[in-house]
């Protein structure tokens, strides 16, 4: 039987098979070093509109995470046009149609297996087009408080009073709630206290009135108000609620604190009695009694 392999054969068809290649790549060479400095040209153009963007027609636009996003999306669907031209200067068209198509299947199954990232990449689009929310607001989320210092596609990352890092992701910041201390330049302070039965009443409601109008300057509709709130065990206790300047909760405590120093103060002028509850241990042999109470401070 006659053997029909031939090693010699094999050999000169894979030679002819490679200097076809070779012919046809030398051919190619002018439309690869056109794709290549298409490009080339069209990376440098969209590094060039990126930064047109960012600095120049995006300035309009308060939101910073609006300006990174818009000029990001520029870049990328500039080098996506140039690599399409380029493609069609290889003619490679047939190649473009599979990229295509392969690109729908693949979105396809990563969109169902990264459900969860594609939630906070909307999540993100959406906090960065909200006017609710921008960067350097103070605003309080669950647990997390402080201000915003990036707005990604994937999350919000808080840096707090403690100057640590919160980094929520995008889906549950959107589904849930948070407050924006940022939003209104005036906020309501909330003081409360207490002081003895034999207390004049009307005399500590006027004077912490007067206190807190006369440091605390109320505008428009604004105003000071006194409840008091309760028979507590050792003092009668009250509220007094006013209105400051206020966009962060430092400002918050600071006009907290102001305002319970002024209140002690003139408290103490007025012997206005603040009490303090004392609990007496008793001892016995089997026993243990606790005696309560009231006691004044001792001027």
């Amino acid at each position: 039987m006659e053997n029909k392999f031939s090693l010699q054969d094999s050999i000169s068809k894979l030679w002819d098979k490679l200097d076809g290649w070779l012919d046809a790549i030398i051919l190619k060479l002018p439309n690869i070093a056109m794709a290549i400095l298409i490009m080339v040209a069209f990376y440098f153009l969209a590094r060039t509109l990126r930064n047109l963007f960012k600095n120049i027609l995006l300035k309009r636009i308060s939101q910073v995470s609006i300006q990174q996003i818009i000029s990001k999306a520029v870049f990328v669907a500039v080098l996506l046009i140039g690599f399409f031209i380029a493609l069609g200067v290889l003619e490679l068209d047939k190649v473009l149609t599979s990229i295509l198509a392969g690109a729908g299947v693949i979105g396809l199954a990563v969109g169902l297996a990264l459900q969860g990232t594609l939630s906070n990449t909307f999540g993100g689009l959406l906090l960065s087009f909200m006017p609710n929310i921008k960067i350097n607001d103070y605003i309080e989320c669950g647990d997390a408080s402080g201000s915003v210092e990036e707005i990604s596609l994937r999350n919000i990352v808080i840096r707090t009073p403690q100057n640590n890092l919160v980094v929520i992701p995008n889906s549950n910041f959107v589904d849930g709630a948070f407050t924006n201390y940022s939003l209104t330049n005036r906020g309501r302070v909330f003081v409360s206290c207490g002081v003895g039965y034999e207390s004049n009443l009307q005399q500590v409601e006027d004077l912490t009135l007067k206190v807190i109008n006369e440091n605390f300057k109320q505008q428009n509709d604004e105003k000071v108000e006194f409840y008091f709130t309760e028979f507590g065990d050792s003092s009668i206790n009250f509220m007094v609620r006013f209105w400051a300047n206020i966009r962060n909760k430092k400002e918050e405590h600071l006009a907290r604190h102001q305002a319970v120093k002024l209140i002690k103060q003139h408290f103490d002028s007025q012997d206005i009695n603040i009490p303090f509850p004392i609990r007496t241990l008793d001892f016995g042999k089997n026993n243990l009694t606790v005696h309560s109470e009231q006691s004044k401070i001792n001027k």
